[in-house]
């Protein structure tokens, strides 16, 4: 948010922002015959105000329909900076702002207001910056003494505190985040061999520690480099061995995250991420991070394998992408997505026992993935199943239950008609709103419970109490996922 003395100014800093045209800017002004809100009067409007006014007025309709309408735009992320004249200020809730440039006389209650607004928390935001062009700071002891007791109290303390930077604190801050990063690495702290460092973190728990740690750096550098006072007091070279790895620290987070399909975490912090490397830092072609593409979406995957380095770091993507595809529907069909697990298993095995190099090892995991997008597993099924997708999942289920108790060859007929028969259970019964109908549920473990007694009255086919109920539970789990 900028705030200016006159509204002559306000349409003024839109006309350099749109002739930069990096930002989205709006101004919100009242009326040009009105006076601001504030103790002095503006001068008299002169043309360019009164074109603007009239522009707004004709989009609008009204002043009131004109601020309500840039005021939703800016509470909903539409606008990256307010340009207000006397009002909104004060008495306007958006604790996402996150910096407040003043250009205009704030005294006492204006002033604690204004550094309220900007102190404000927010998810994402631990703190808020004042940038003053006016000389203000002198002022912050006579308003803070002023309503101090009675008046102070209107203010939440946790706004207030930390107006004035403590330069020694963030110095600290910055210098205790730094170390923390490079603890997560262990004996590898000093070392920039990007893929000893990824591989390092092939480790859940390790990458976690690592994003977690970057985060809390790249507030405390912000911090820094944004304020002239604590950049002032740490040494050039210090500054800039900290901008140098944070630089590395960020280009490797988006590798390794491509690398181990991890999906985004601080994400309102992602803005503010791109926003440090893009101000502070000399940092071409580094992409702001999305969470992983579809495993199926030939193009976009190929696109980010091809931001990966080594053979290696390219397989160990996509074998962390299908592991993530598989988990995620596995219940589906549980034996087809099973087949592929061990596949994968297997390659990763060879891999580890050094049966295969990088180059194969990525080979071989490309030709996991096709058969995967083609969805060419190596179960066969019955002839009298094949082409039925439903069937076939039911069939996977059925047939791993029963393995314990009969011999599926001798019995392969009965086992592919019990299937087709539970498929069609399922289709007569999976209507709108089932998954959570109980009365369904029920339902349809009793037509399964009847189909056996049925087949073991009629063709001698005996499983058991358990293996039966073992059956109901697994079809009802894949039914619930493939009817919906």
């Amino acid at each position: 948010m900028l705030a200016c003395n006159f509204k002559r100014d306000a349409v003024r800093y839109l006309e350099c922002f749109e002739g930069l045209g990096d930002l989205t800017a709006a101004v919100v002004i009242s009326p040009p015959d009105m006076r601001d809100g504030y103790e002095e009067v503006d001068d008299i409007p002169d043309d360019k105000v009164l074109a603007f006014w009239k522009k707004m007025m004709n989009r609008y309709g009204d002043a009131e329909k004109y601020e309500e309408r840039i005021k939703s735009q800016f509470l909903d992320g539409e606008i990256d900076i307010l340009i207000v004249c006397g009002k909104l200020l004060t008495g306007f809730d958006t604790p996402r702002t996150q910096v407040i440039y003043i250009d205009k006389e704030l005294k006492e209650h204006g002033l604690l207001q204004a550094i309220a607004r900007a102190n404000r928390l927010y998810d994402g935001k631990d703190y808020g910056l004042i940038v003053d062009y006016r000389g203000l700071i002198s002022k912050l002891d006579d308003a803070m003494e002023m309503y101090s007791g009675a008046g102070l109290e209107n203010f939440d303390g946790g706004d207030i505190k930390g107006a004035v930077v403590d330069v020694i604190s963030c110095v600290g801050k910055v210098r205790e985040t730094y170390s923390q990063l490079l603890d997560v690495f262990g004996d590898l702290r000093d070392s920039r061999d990007t893929e000893a460092l990824e591989v390092y973190l092939a480790d859940d728990k390790r990458r976690e520690d690592f994003y977690n740690a970057l985060c809390e750096f790249g507030k405390a550098l912000s911090l820094v480099l944004n304020s002239e006072k604590v950049y002032e007091a740490l040494p050039k070279e210090e500054i800039e061995r900290y901008k140098a790895n944070f630089t590395f620290f960020s280009k490797m987070r988006r590798s390794v995250k491509i690398r181990y399909a991890d999906a985004i975490d601080n994400s309102d912090y992602e803005k503010q991420m791109q926003n440090l490397l893009d101000t502070h830092l000399t940092v071409s072609g580094l992409k702001q991070i999305t969470n992983p593409v579809d495993i199926l979406n030939r193009d976009e995957m190929e696109k980010e394998l091809e931001e990966l380095g080594s053979a290696r770091a390219k397989a160990d993507a996509i074998t962390s992408a299908m592991t993530k595809s598989i988990s995620e529907k596995h219940d589906e069909n549980p034996a087809f997505y099973d087949s592929f697990s061990k596949r994968i298993r297997d390659v990763l095995d060879e891999y580890k026992n050094r049966v295969i190099g990088e180059a194969e090892y990525l080979n071989k995991m490309r030709s996991i993935l096709e058969d995967y997008r083609k969805g060419r597993g190596n179960i066969s099924y019955p002839e009298k199943i094949k082409g039925n997708l439903h069937a076939q999942a039911f069939y996977g289920v059925v047939s791993a239950v029963l393995d314990d108790v009969i011999d599926l060859a001798e019995n392969a007929d009965v086992v592919q008609d019990i299937t087709l028969e539970i498929t069609i259970i399922i289709e007569n019964n999976s209507q709108r709103d089932w998954q959570h109908n109980t009365d369904i549920h029920n339902r349809i473990a009793q037509y399964i419970d009847d189909l056996f007694y049925q087949y073991e009255q009629e063709r001698g086919l005996s499983v058991g109490f358990d293996a039966v109920d073992k059956i109901i539970e697994n079809v009802k789990t894949v039914a619930l996922r493939r009817f919906r």
